[in-house]
């Protein structure tokens, strides 16, 4: 079987099983992780349908940003992942369980865990790919929305003079996180892709700072030098 029916077969499973109300975290976000997986891994030698199946499944079990267990959620998901290919799936070959387990577990950034497969990396690179660019700068706005917390402080935008603090202004979940990963990407596409997709988020904050300033027509110069990604 080709890897066009696995994800013929993956998506009319989650379409039929999966609730598709958290938008940040969806059919559609799998898919999107599943194609920027491809770029990653073209021309490697991972196994395809570890990583294609690790893109669909790895939010299957997804928890809250603001849940006590947020950090377990990973390694739930991937549990739920083989029962659902146990119970659903009789034909995918239980050798890849391992590997399949591994991925989802170690792709969440808040469980902490060192993917150790080529396919874990991929997977892990692709999915913190999606809170960078333009797609995640819709991300980061859509959870927090979700989740109460405010756009920025009108006052110190950068946090220049007071502690960083993501729980309570979205803006500020640019330094404590999204610039940071980068760093983290496991992979050389991955972080050819990272450094590109930060330069614009660069860039919006750039324009953001401007226009508390009273600037429409120019982005700010000061927090391009201080945040643009050294390359």
């Amino acid at each position: 079987m080709g890897l066009e029916e696995w994800e013929t077969r993956y998506k009319a499973y989650l379409e039929q099983h999966f609730p598709q109300d958290d938008k940040a975290h969806d059919l559609a976000h799998f898919s999107r992780v599943w194609q920027t997986a491809q770029k990653i891994m073209h021309l490697t030698k991972a196994d395809e349908l570890t990583v294609l199946t690790a893109c669909y499944f790895h939010d299957v079990v997804n928890l809250p940003k603001n849940h006590p267990e947020r950090h377990l959620a990973s390694a739930k998901a991937a549990k739920e992942t083989l029962r659902i290919l146990s119970d659903c799936f009789a034909d995918f070959p239980v050798a890849k369980y391992p590997s399949v387990a591994h991925a989802i577990e170690a792709h969440s950034f808040s469980a902490g865990i060192t993917p150790e497969t080529l396919e874990a990396k991929i997977v892990q690179d692709a999915d913190r790919l999606e809170s960078l660019g333009a797609i995640g700068l819709a991300r980061v706005f859509h959870v927090s929305g979700q989740l109460g917390r405010g756009l920025f402080d009108v006052e110190d935008p950068l946090a220049l003079h007071r502690p960083l603090d993501d729980l309570k202004y979205t803006f500020d979940h640019f330094q404590t996180k999204l610039l940071t990963l980068a760093d983290t990407m496991q992979t050389e596409m991955g972080r050819q892709m990272a450094a590109y997709n930060i330069d614009y988020l660069v860039t919006f904050m750039s324009k953001l700072c401007a226009e508390l300033k009273g600037d429409y027509y120019q982005l700010d110069t000061e927090t391009l030098e201080r945040f643009r990604v050294k390359r």
